[in-house]
């Protein structure tokens, strides 16, 4: 005897019994939104408020006010300095940091793991303690017998030595990670060293040499230890935007202050945008 048995069809998703709701592409899991909400919430308070809240007091007494701040003499001549010498120094990391870079990957030397070390040096000293550090080395009483301080040079020095590791540790893993493979077929082929540098070697570093490149002109923009001893603070010739903001602060002119530092938040701002812009182009032609 046979008993014939009636085949339900399976309920579709998502309705009772039916399983799992299909999920949204909108939707986040329970753990996913904990971490996005405690990353906002953290970059908000430490980054996005204090940034922002810099940027409203800069204003908080008209454009006008704003734009004097920015035009006075001694501003002027600090932003133009800063920047003219951020990039000078962002240019002579981008050569000499790949350089370095280079050295320390593909080159074999006594003494290598302690260069590798030292490069890391100026991330862990302060910034005054080289300050002074330079000032021993190329000051007035220099064992060297060259003497930089309270001159342009002495502030290019300066930031120089705060920014060597950006271009140099952001370079070596790519050269850690290229295939020599690649190298070895080009040679095989008959391309030249250069041929096989500028072909092979140079497309793939370029965006690491850029990336360093841009940390350093950022971080030298906003340098204040290491060049307020060297540099003498001396207007119109040696002072910088970070020490001119803090000689606005002590004249208790913080709408000044936070005038200045918006516009190197704006510079700052700009180059990056510009780098990221220039590596999706970069990577969308290959």
């Amino acid at each position: 005897m046979t008993t014939d048995v009636a085949v339900r069809p399976a309920p579709p998703p998502g309705a009772p019994g039916g399983g799992a709701r299909p999920r949204s592409r909108w939707s986040v899991p329970g753990g996913t939104a904990l971490g996005v909400g405690s990353a906002v919430l953290y970059l908000s308070l430490i980054v996005l408020i204090p940034l922002a809240v810099v940027a409203w007091r800069s204003v908080d007494q008209g454009p006008g006010y704003f734009w004097r701040a920015v035009t006075t003499p001694d501003a002027w001549a600090a932003l133009t300095l800063t920047v003219g010498a951020s990039f000078l120094v962002a240019l002579i990391n981008l050569v000499m940091g790949t350089i370095i870079a280079w050295v320390l990957v593909r080159d074999r030397f006594p003494g290598k793991a302690v260069v590798d070390t030292l490069i890391d040096l100026p991330f862990a000293l302060p910034t005054i303690v080289a300050g002074l550090v330079l000032l021993a080395l190329y000051g007035p009483e220099s064992p060297l017998g060259l003497n930089l301080a309270y001159s342009r040079a002495g502030v290019v020095l300066a930031l120089l030595f705060v920014t060597l590791p950006f271009v140099v540790r952001t370079v070596q893993p790519v050269l850690l990670e290229l295939d020599k493979e690649m190298e070895q077929a080009a040679a095989s082929l008959g391309a030249s060293p250069f041929q096989t540098f500028r072909r092979i070697i140079l497309p793939n570093l370029v965006p690491a040499m850029l990336s360093g490149t841009a940390l350093a002109f950022t971080r030298s923009i906003a340098e204040f230890g290491s060049t307020v001893l060297i540099s003498g603070n001396l207007p119109f010739k040696t002072q910088v935007a970070a020490v001119n903001i803090f000689s606005q602060i002590e004249g208790d002119n913080t709408t000044g202050a936070a005038a200045i530092s918006t516009v190197l938040l704006v510079v700052a701002l700009v180059a990056l945008v510009s780098l990221d812009l220039l590596q999706r182009w970069g990577s969308r032609r290959g």
